[in-house]
């Protein structure tokens, strides 16, 4: 850091430059790409307890561009009242400081105080956010000689900012979070600005807090390490965990984000754990020939529970898969010792690219079951989406998905909609109370699944196979479930507002 010096002021402006050129843009330029990566990492240390949703997304940038309007106000003003040297270190430890301990104080407080958690998460972003956009008009103070050059120094300065931004945006989407876990992504970024705080004020030499912010940068390190809510695994998309079942010695849990994704029982690939993989059983099973090896496309891979399923109890059956997440491929892999053997291929691809690279007619089965959290990605749901199932099944081909929803169910009946606006034969199985076959219960919501064909399917059969799993489930079809499907809106590529019509454990 150089050209830091002394600004005279004279008659409201200052004669000398109180901050070099190259020192005012890097200053500028890194507290703009260090809101950013805060901003970005905050949206994945919610995830696990708030949900990957556009709610959340939408809450943290909202907090984000609320700390950059404060803290640039605040900011100029200060420097209008303080001598501005003596502001940029104070800013860049604080923040610093609370950027470290953010990982451990969120965890935290998601374990042992929930109520509090948008308190303190806005707090995390709100405060640090605040005082590195702070920097720019103490800055743009600083370089200030003249009212000549007033545009253009702030012209520049601004250009730097947003340019710092997108850096800082581009480094953690694609570099940062692919290599590091959160929480060294936020110790790094808190001691990078501890270390630049240090040197500016042992040029200016008007602050001495440095050792308590390095402290408190250390405390921030060592608390993550005993903090509540870590992973096993951090990868592009999830919080990853893989827990043991202490029932069975080969059973494990893929848990991502706090949900539980996948059951797998690494000795036994028919041993099906979760209520729905157990419905989408039953609906294959009766629907194609005993033992008949299928041609299927899986949108959504997690632990592979259901294509390690065909595999064994329909030999020759290929599946595709399509996972998003390449490091949850990777944990099933190396945690889960499952392998692209036994007819199963998986591509780290989206789900919708990898129906339209599908040849048309190719898949005897398609089977849905991706989430982002505990919603399915809004461009799997449309018509447009279904359309593409549609022409990669053949004509007998079946498009089985799990959905998940709760209080009015208002996504599943959109959801259920769709698919009877895009196939023949649909029909909906799930607690008797969710689908509307039993007024007396409570809906409770959760897992659902939908059945959808061309052609019809042999639903006593289902319903046979779905009693001897043990499941509970019934099956709405006909009257029933255009009943119970209402007035709900068809989701397509132009409008389909899945996040607002999910709203987990909602009434009314």
């Amino acid at each position: 850091m150089t050209g830091l010096s002394s600004s005279p002021v004279v008659d409201g402006t200052p004669r000398n430059h109180g901050l070099g050129p190259r020192a005012a843009a890097v200053l500028v330029f890194g507290t703009s790409a260090a809101v950013l990566v805060v901003e970005i990492v905050a949206l994945r240390l919610l995830a696990p307890y708030l949900g990957l949703t556009l709610e959340t997304s939408t809450l943290v940038i909202g907090i984000a561009l609320t700390a950059i309007a404060v803290g640039s106000w605040l900011g100029g003003r200060a420097a209008d009242q303080v001598n501005p040297r003596r502001l940029i270190g104070p800013s860049l430890g604080l923040s610093g400081a609370v950027v470290a301990l953010t990982p451990a104080v969120l965890r935290t407080t998601a374990q042992w105080a929930p109520e509090l958690l948008l308190l303190i998460a806005s707090l995390t972003i709100l405060v640090p956010g605040a005082l590195l956009a702070a920097v720019t008009p103490i800055v743009t103070k600083l370089r200030l000689t003249s009212l000549a050059e007033t545009g253009t120094v702030v012209g520049r300065l601004s250009g730097v900012g947003t340019f710092g931004a997108i850096v800082g945006t581009v480094l953690t989407g694609f570099v940062l979070v692919s290599r590091l876990p959160v929480s060294g992504i936020l110790i790094g970024l808190g001691t990078l600005l501890v270390v630049g705080s240090a040197l500016v004020e042992w040029r200016t030499r008007g602050w001495s807090r440095t050792p308590a912010l390095t402290l408190m940068v250390a405390v921030g390190g060592l608390a993550t390490m005993v903090a509540p809510g870590g992973c096993d695994t951090e990868t592009r998309y999830h919080c990853a965990t893989v827990v043991a079942d202490p029932d069975r010695d080969s059973g494990r849990t893929l848990v991502l984000d706090g949900v539980r994704h996948s059951y797998v029982d690494i000795d036994d690939p028919t041993f099906l754990e979760f209520k729905y993989v157990r419905a989408v059983a039953s609906v294959v099973d009766s629907a194609f020939p005993e033992g008949e090896p299928l041609a299927a496309h899986h949108v959504g891979g997690g632990g592979l529970t259901f294509p390690r399923y065909l595999a064994a109890a329909r030999p020759g059956t290929r599946s595709l898969v399509s996972e998003i997440d390449s490091g949850v491929l990777r944990i099933d892999h190396d945690q889960l010792g499952l392998t692209s053997q036994g007819g199963i291929h998986v591509r780290a691809e989206d789900g919708r690219l990898g129906l339209r690279r599908l040849d048309t007619a190719s898949r005897d089965l398609v089977v849905g079951d991706a989430f982002g959290g505990v919603s399915v990605p809004w461009h799997l749901t449309t018509v447009e989406a279904m359309a593409d199932v549609r022409r990669v099944l053949d004509e007998d081909g079946l498009y089985v998905a799990n959905l998940i929803d709760h209080g009015r169910l208002a996504f599943a009946r959109a959801e259920v909609a769709t698919l009877s606006a895009t196939f023949k034969h649909v029909s909906l199985l799930g607690e008797p109370g969710d689908i509307g076959l039993d007024p007396t219960a409570t809906s409770e919501g959760g897992n659902l699944v939908v059945l959808a064909s061309d052609r019809p399917v042999d639903l006593r059969a289902t319903q046979k196979a779905l009693d001897a799993r043990k499941t509970g489930w019934k099956i709405a079809t006909g009257a029933d479930l255009t009943s119970w499907i209402g007035d709900a809106q068809l989701l397509t590529d132009d409008y389909a507002p899945v996040d607002q019509l999910l709203q987990p454990y909602s009434t009314g």
